[in-house]
């Protein structure tokens, strides 16, 4: 047995496909520099890895398995052919979970201590106390997302002592952490009661704006909102307002809707408010658990076993 997968040169380094070659020896790995090479290639290829635009698909006259290059690739790799077509799709997602729970968790230690107060006030040498914190055993969080990043920050939380609420449209079971689960229908019900609204989920059709004035109209005013997941999920001006007018106290963001956030955008300086410029995933092993994956999918392929991380494509994840 054998098959043939393409791989677009995308993130993958040189030395990847040696190691794929010798870890799955029925995946005859090719590694291409251009489109040009690409529409050739991918004419007789089983697979393939990267971003598969219309064109490649349609030149495509075997494919049946892309692997994604990401958890959640950029809005427009889902495009309608792929869709629509027979070929199935796998991605990346569970290989940042330990680094996202670890930056959210961040956020809400920064928010229950202060911090986001007084590291402006050590900029300007102020010595004024005074902020009150929160006692985390007394607060609620809810996970948008409770898959393996959600579920890990599920697993942190309660090890601080926190209620963990839960709502994810795919997730059937509760993680072990998470109190109650709830399907993505109940969301305004549960906004009043969370202290930290926290999301880890990807931009999707059902979640483009998921969170916008109407959901902070329904926030705690002492509440604050955290995304690591996509900055499409969250509409940036509603919730600089939100913020201003005192419906929430805050927000801990890694994500925009547009990046890098515009520098005359008003939640760089406002109170309350922490920012990263999407680097929740950065961490060690990120790139082994990466090849991890692609190996075990090739593997997996080559001997028509299911794959890792299929995707539900015309959702996007």
């Amino acid at each position: 047995m054998g098959f043939k997968m393409v791989f677009l040169r995308e993130d993958i380094p040189d030395e990847w496909i040696r190691r794929i070659r010798e870890a799955a020896p029925g995946c005859d790995a090719r590694l291409v520099e251009s489109n040009a090479e690409a529409l050739k290639e991918i004419r007789d290829a089983d697979a393939a890895y990267g971003d598969v635009t219309s064109e490649l698909l349609g030149a495509a006259k075997k494919l049946r398995w892309i692997q994604a290059p990401a958890a959640a690739p950029y809005i427009g790799y889902y495009h309608q052919a792929l869709i629509e077509s027979p070929v199935v799709v796998t991605n990346l997602r569970g290989i940042f979970n330990d680094h996202l729970a670890t930056h959210i968790m961040s956020f809400v230690l920064a928010f229950a201590r202060g911090l986001h107060a007084y590291i402006p006030r050590q900029l300007q040498r102020d010595w004024r106390p005074g902020v009150a914190p929160i006692h985390l055993p007394d607060s609620t969080a809810l996970i948008i997302g409770v898959g393996g990043a959600g579920g890990e920050t599920a697993r942190m939380c309660a090890a601080f002592g926190m209620k963990v609420l839960g709502l994810d449209g795919r997730v059937t079971q509760a993680p072990p952490a998470v109190s109650e689960l709830h399907p993505p229908s109940e969301l305004h019900r549960l906004l009043p009661r969370a202290d930290f609204v926290i999301m880890t989920i990807p931009q999707t059709p059902q979640t483009k704006d998921m969170m916008a004035a109407p959901q902070f109209r329904l926030m705690k005013r002492t509440a604050y909102l955290i995304n690591i997941g996509r900055g499409g999920t969250v509409v940036l001006d509603d919730l600089a307002k939100a913020i201003q007018s005192g419906q929430i106290a805050g927000t801990g963001l890694d994500v925009f809707q547009a990046e890098p956030l515009p520098p005359d955008h008003p939640l760089w300086t406002m109170p309350g408010v922490l920012i990263t410029p999407h680097v929740a995933g950065v961490g060690p092993y990120v790139d082994e658990r990466r090849l991890e994956v692609i190996i075990d999918n090739c593997k997996r392929f080559n001997e028509g076993r299911p794959l890792r991380n299929v995707v539900d494509k015309a959702n996007w994840f």
